[in-house]
Order: structure tokens, then sequence, then C-alpha cells
């Protein structure tokens, strides 16, 4: 079998098979070269400029060991190869910064790439590759037997983000050991079981979950960038004339360089003004960023669910404040799902699951909530107006000595 090989600085070298060549060289997958991995992150860390498409392709190399050390057939690797290589081109221009808006308006997310199929060179790469498109949609779905591979709690997506991403933002916690997670893993009919000695692995793997979300994946700094790249977006979209829903599709077919040289140009001075204050990093700052310990998170989440929602509270706040509307962005995030890892841990005399062995995913259920926080940004010369506003309208309380001293704790 004839083989491309890339040099990929996570990975070493990865295989191409040359029957996925024509899905590799699509537009659909080339334009995950324009797109990055983690948005706005590299405000933070300048190193974090890599790509979806750098991460497409180290999924599919780990996806490909796996087909292996599961022992697949060849038609069986192939279609997991090709959703690997193609599960994240349904991503907007900065990935995830996005990801809210197209939910809302458009009504699907970024694993939806349905749409795809429709394009003449994804059919024909997927007949040459083998590559039934039922089967595809199928894994990319989690509707195969195989869709445990690449979407499920120890899948080969997570393994090569968090390597991928700690190793650009230089960040040590995103420590995952895939190799000895797929050598310890067996595809059954029930899903993944898991041999006793990949139980640190799989530890290792929701240890950098963890902890690689506020120092990366919910950095305020993305927070903020996210927050006013949305409200440019929405700006530009509401005047547009081809209508919301229409101007939205366009926006989100382009990739990161496309919609910024868009909203600069825009003709709505809001989208335009909030798109050179991204490019010249010059962003709102916090006025309010509280824990779930200071506000009662199941109220806001329910009031601040959505971009129209949180517009609203935003209002509420500028007029509290004596502020103008566009100079408050409200950023509720939903609180995170608890970790749960339905995986079997095979030992000498049975399988049990791995949250009876392991003490660490209740700690870390508990980690993860308290890594919560709600944002109100606005400009640094309002910061202290918006500030009092926000308390008040979002009814903060106010931490006594006690309070911090227990949350210190």
């Amino acid at each position: 079998m004839f083989m491309k090989f890339i040099k990929d600085p996570v990975h070493g070298f990865v295989q191409v098979p040359v029957e996925e060549e024509g899905l590799l060289d699509s537009m659909p997958v080339q334009r995950l070269r324009h797109i990055r991995q983690l948005g706005f992150a590299y405000l933070v860390y300048p190193g974090a400029n890599h790509s979806r498409f750098e991460h497409a392709l180290g999924t599919m190399h780990l996806a490909s060991i796996a087909c292996t050390s599961f022992g697949l057939d060849g038609t069986e690797s192939r279609a997991v190869a090709a959703a690997a290589l193609l599960h994240d081109c349904g991503h907007g221009p900065f990935s995830h910064a996005t990801e809210p808006l197209m939910k809302e308006y458009l009504d699907r997310g970024h694993e939806d790439i349905s749409a795809l199929l429709d394009v003449e060179e994804i059919g024909r790469a997927l007949l040459r590759a083998g590559v039934e498109e039922g089967t595809l949609i199928s894994i990319l779905e989690g509707r195969d037997p195989l869709s445990g591979i690449i979407h499920g709690e120890l899948d080969v997506d997570r393994m090569d983000y968090l390597l991928r991403d700690a190793h650009y933002t230089g960040v040590p916690y995103g420590t995952v050991d895939p190799h000895r997670l797929i050598q310890s893993s067996h595809l059954t009919d029930g899903g993944i079981v898991l041999d006793e000695g990949g139980v640190n692995a799989a530890e290792s793997l929701l240890i950098a979950r963890t902890l690689m979300r506020p120092a990366v994946y919910l950095h305020h700094v993305s927070r903020i960038a996210s927050s006013m790249l949305s409200l440019a977006i929405m700006d530009e979209c509401r005047q547009a004339q081809e209508g919301l829903r229409k101007r939205l599709e366009s926006l989100m077919a382009m990739d990161d360089a496309a919609l910024m040289y868009t909203l600069l140009h825009s003709e709505s001075q809001i989208s335009s003004s909030l798109a050179a204050m991204l490019y010249r990093r010059h962003l709102y700052k916090r006025a309010l960023y509280v824990g779930p310990d200071q506000v009662d998170t199941t109220r806001l989440q329910r009031e601040g669910e959505s971009f129209e929602k949180s517009r609203r509270i935003a209002a509420a706040i500028a007029l509290e404040a004596g502020v103008a509307e566009t100079q408050v962005l409200v950023d509720i995030p939903r609180m995170p799902p608890d970790l749960s890892l339905p995986i079997l841990v095979r030992n000498r005399h049975d399988a049990v699951p791995l949250e009876d062995i392991s003490p660490l995913v209740d700690t870390l259920n508990r980690t993860r909530r308290a890594q919560w926080r709600a944002g109100v940004y606005t400009l640094p010369e309002i910061r202290d107006r918006v500030s009092q506003a926000a308390m008040e309208v979002l009814r903060v309380k106010r931490l006594t000595k006690q309070d911090r001293l227990s949350v210190g704790a």
C-alpha cells in the first residue's frame, strides 16, 4: 500500500494511505488549515496558532493506530480514518468561538457535516476510498459500534487535542499517553473495555481535561474576545439585506482571515469597531467575574443561556450603569456536565466500571463545577460603573471574610 508521510510535531510521521489522499486534498479539509484550533487563545499564548487541519491529521493518525490495535478489517479502518479526517469540517471560523451562534441560529453544531456530502469532490474521494456515506455519517453521529474510537470517553479526538493544545500553548497540563490507552483498550459489542493496566492512563486524560479548562479552553481573555466577536457577527448579520440566517450561513462558511476582513470592512460601525479592537488586541476588561459561590447558577443559566438572552441582561446592566448597550458584554457559560466514564475495566476476575475503581471522578467533577465563571465585560474606563450595576442586576452575593476562608480551604 502506497503512503504519503507528513511530519507532525506531536506524533512524528503521520501516514496517509493513498486512497485517503482525495479527502485530504479536498476543499473542506484544506479549509481547516485556515481555522485556528483554539480560537482566540493565541491572544494569551502566542504559540497557539495551530490549525484544525493539524488536529484532523493527528486524529486520523491515532484512529488508524486504534483500528490496527482492534484488528479491524480494511473497509472498517478506512471508514474510521475518513470520519476522523472529516470530523471537524463543520466548524465555523475561530472554531468554538462561533459554535454557540451556529447552534442558536442555524440549528447545527460543528459535528454536523451532512452538507459536505453534497460537495462533489468529497463524494468522489469517499468512493475512491471505498467508504459508504451512510457508514461515515453513522460513525460521526455515534450510531455505529466504531463511533467510540472517535467520539467516546477515551476517544482519539480528545487524546490528540489535549496533547496538541498543550504542546502549542506550552501549558504543562495536557499529559496524555495515547499509545498506552489504545494498547490497553478493547473494542467490544458493548463499547470500549479497558485493561486494568490502563487505568492510570485513563485518569491522566481526565485530569488533563479538567486542568486545561481554566488554563486554556475557558481562559477569560479568550472568553472576552469570543464575546466581542459574537456581537460583531450578529450586528453585521442584522444589517444584512439578505436576512440574518442567510448572512450568518455565509459568514460561518468563511475561514478566520476572511471573517475578520469582512467584519473590519463591515457597514456596521459596531462590527467594524469591535473587529478592529480584536485585531489590535484592545479588548474589553472584566467588570465582574464570579463563581458558583456568589450567584444562583441555575437562574443565571436559564436567563442567559442564549445570545439573545445574554444581550437582554447586558441591556439591563448598561441601563443601570448609564452606558451604551454595546459597551457591555455578558458571558454566562453552561455548567460543565459531570465527567462520566461508563467504561468497564477488565481484571483477572471480572469487568467493573472505572468509577468503582478510581476515586478521582467525583473529585474532578467538584473541581469542574468550581471552575465555572460568569463574566461581565466592558471598556476599561467605565469598568467600575458597570461592575456596580452588574452586581445589582445579577444579584451577586458579596463574599464575607468567612466565605473567602472557606473558598481558600
